[in-house]
């Protein structure tokens, strides 16, 4: 078979080919980034459901419009409006999940052999999506505070076909780092000066445990080249896929046709179940109950790794979200995560976060929502034994 070229060198999720082996018996998983299940509203998904499949039942199952059911459009848009986020000029459009934004972002704005700047580490399934839309991944170094500027800069005066730049600005995955409000602002100049897209991939900013809010960089947007990204799957569940844009009314023209050859429509049946659960329920009060739980276990997951872990190794200290990212200077973090395979911890090697993947990386990701309490704690244990074996 003929595939297309730009099919070549794109390789299978290192997440997704990790959840092959985290299912057997006593493996203990630092490596996905599914939510702990106990923040599912299972109890009031059950009665919403059994709600609309009696008295919508026709609404529910039927083929639907491309851009989203109406009244959550309408919900979402004020939800926005209350953080600043959005103008009257912009539209919101209801997507299958966070990644097909991303994805369609992409399509609509980049041709084969243009540029996207991203963090470099960033998003495995956004690189992914960048790589088979054929385009060129300029890479920028995460600093404590986010994304370094001044490469940022330098990049966009030396790739003469940038079209878009990619940020999680907000509890970054894989990082956990959180943008500096003046680095956002730099950023947004920075796009509007060199005629860029921003592309603000925003599925952690409900997950804040400590410190302040950070305005998103969508706040900033005088001129319409930010398009905002989020979903529900970090706050309601993953397995329903209902994300949203939020962007100008040109790009949303153009992303209504590459959904409809894509998809045609989100599922409508969990769009009439997010809708209902905006109208009959606390979002704010679950999003406080998760806040509380993922800090708790954060907390664990700090201390167990300040105890085990042997000195020079550092790892970033996120105020939320669900990701530490752990630097062990002089190992290659392949021969790490094998190692702890072999101890039954399963973590994420940091290379699959690289822009170029086969560069050395002394990273590895590990995430602390799924895990118990006692898993956090034996995992630790683990992690520092084996690092201290190879140091």
């Amino acid at each position: 078979m003929n595939f297309a070229h730009r099919t070549e060198g794109v390789h299978p999720s290192a997440v997704r080919e990790i959840f092959k082996v985290i299912g057997q018996p006593g493996v203990i998983s630092f490596a996905g980034g599914n939510p702990d299940p106990a923040t599912f509203p299972a109890a009031d998904i059950e009665r919403l459901s059994s709600q609309i499949l009696r008295k919508e039942p026709a609404l529910a199952l039927q083929y639907s419009v491309t851009e989203g059911y109406g009244p959550l459009r309408e919900k979402l848009a004020d939800r926005l409006k209350h953080q600043r986020i959005g103008s009257s000029s912009d539209r919101v459009l209801i997507v299958t999940g966070g990644q097909q934004g991303i994805d369609l972002t992409c399509r609509i704005f980049c041709n084969e052999g243009d540029t996207v700047f991203c963090e470099d580490p960033s998003f495995v399934g956004a690189l992914n999506a960048f790589r088979l839309s054929g385009v060129r991944l300029r890479g920028i170094p995460v600093q404590q505070d986010g994304m370094d500027m001044d490469a940022l800069e330098q990049a966009l005066q030396q790739e003469k076909r940038g079209k878009l730049i990619y940020t999680i600005p907000t509890f970054q995955n894989p990082t956990g780092i959180t943008m500096s409000i003046e680095k956002r602002q730099k950023l947004y100049d920075l796009a509007l000066q060199y005629g860029v897209v921003i592309l603000e991939d925003n599925p952690y900013g409900d997950l804040r445990f400590f410190g302040e809010e950070v305005p998103a960089i969508k706040t900033l947007d005088t001129e319409g080249i930010v398009i905002y990204c989020s979903s529900f799957s970090k706050i309601l569940s993953p397995g329903i896929r209902i994300g949203y844009l939020c962007l100008n009314e040109a790009a949303a023209a153009k992303i209504v046709l590459a959904k409809q050859a894509a998809d045609v429509h989100t599922n409508i049946f969990f769009q009439l179940l997010v809708n209902r659960y905006l109208e009959e329920c606390d979002l704010d009060g679950h999003i406080s109950f998760i806040r509380s739980l993922y800090r708790h276990k954060y907390s664990i997951l700090l201390e167990e790794l300040k105890q085990n872990l042997p000195a020079g190794i550092s790892f970033t200290q996120p105020e939320g979200g669900i990701f530490v990212w752990c630097t062990v200077p002089g190992i290659r973090d392949k021969n790490l995560v094998a190692r702890l395979m072999e101890q039954k911890l399963a973590v994420v090697p940091g290379s699959a976060f690289r822009t170029d993947d086969n560069a050395p990386c002394d990273s590895i990701r590990l995430n602390y929502s799924m895990p118990t309490e006692e898993q956090l704690q034996q995992g630790c244990r683990i992690l520092g034994e084996t690092i201290g074996s190879l140091v």
